[in-house]
């Protein structure tokens, strides 16, 4: 919806996701549906960062020398909080990641709880992944409530998606000076 709307304001966008469709993403997306089984964070930490940076090399920076908006479903906060649950360092992974990845202008972390988070998935699609656990999520969402980092903006999902992207909406707007 994001992406419509800055498009609408003749604004160049690029739309990227991670775990992206390359090599290291299409590993962790099998990950996510199968299951950790004998991975162990540290390798599936590896797969996360090797599959970021060919994204940053084929799509991130090329996007922002040709001066587009990047909008990304994910990046390495999540990462830091995804792998974190499982007993790496947040932090230093943030920190690992910014060695090579541009440090986002801000961050937005939609918020609401994991019980609520789980009830939506169950109604939106059959299939879930194996970090799609309340016991997990819960240790994912306090990692993503300890970071500081003035770039992170949370917005409240709970409302209904059009009232999120209306909330969304104004904070870009500012963040661009455009005009409402």
């Amino acid at each position: 919806m994001l992406g419509d709307y800055l498009k609408s304001r003749g604004l160049p966008v690029e739309r990227l996701f991670e775990p992206t469709k390359g090599h290291w993403g299409m590993k962790i997306r099998k990950l996510l549906m199968e299951g950790r089984g004998e991975t162990p964070p540290d390798e599936e930490l590896s797969w996360f960062i090797n599959d970021r940076k060919e994204d940053v090399e084929k799509n991130i920076r090329p996007a922002l020398a040709e001066k587009k908006i990047v909008l990304l479903d994910r990046y390495y906060y999540s990462t830091a909080a995804y792998q974190g649950a499982l007993g790496l360092d947040p932090l230093k992974i943030c920190r690992d990641n910014e060695i090579f990845a541009p440090k986002p202008d801000r961050v937005f972390l939609f918020t609401t709880s994991p019980e609520h988070c789980l009830d939506r998935i169950r109604k939106s699609r059959e299939e879930h992944s194996t970090f799609e656990r309340l016991d997990y999520l819960q240790k994912v969402q306090t990692i993503f409530d300890s970071f500081s980092d003035p770039v992170i903006h949370r917005i409240d999902s709970i409302p209904p998606a059009e009232e999120v992207h209306g909330k969304l909406r104004r904070e870009v707007d500012a963040l661009l000076s455009l005009p409402r």
